[in-house]
């Protein structure tokens, strides 16, 4: 499988370290040469919206967890994709505007897709869930 990135992350944070990425701005900056004016229309419709990309390992391995690494979201994953929900902040002509992407200063994005409101995040309702075997 061959993916080219649409774009960059311009972002103020250039480690992937610390939490509160909830506070960071950035920018999603689409490739020009690949996309024109109107790749980001309508999309100012929405309040959120979905990045995919691809992240950097952190900068120093994490120890081993008590839990399996699909129910984790270490920086160890088997591929390097990252999807993460940010509120929509504004747009340009090829950048958009977001806060809460978790993605450090150079990550190629892969995607942008606008969050709808019949397929919204709902918060799970116990930290138990019933396992299914």
């Amino acid at each position: 499988m061959i993916l080219h990135p649409i774009g960059y992350v311009r972002s103020p944070r250039s480690t992937p370290v610390g939490d509160d990425w909830d506070s960071v701005t950035s920018l999603v900056e689409l490739d020009g040469a690949r996309f024109g004016a109107t790749a980001l229309r309508g999309l100012e419709e929405f309040s959120h919206v979905e990045i995919v990309y691809v992240f950097e390992p952190p900068a120093v391995p994490r120890t081993a967890s008590q839990v399996g690494i699909f129910a984790q979201r270490a920086g160890n994953r088997p591929n390097r994709l990252g999807v993460t929900r940010c509120r929509l902040l504004g747009i340009g002509d090829l950048t958009i505007k977001v806060r809460g992407l978790d993605a450090v200063d150079g990550s190629p994005v892969l995607d942008i897709k606008p969050c709808l409101a019949d397929r919204r995040y709902e918060p799970v309702p116990s930290a138990k869930t019933v396992v299914v075997r």
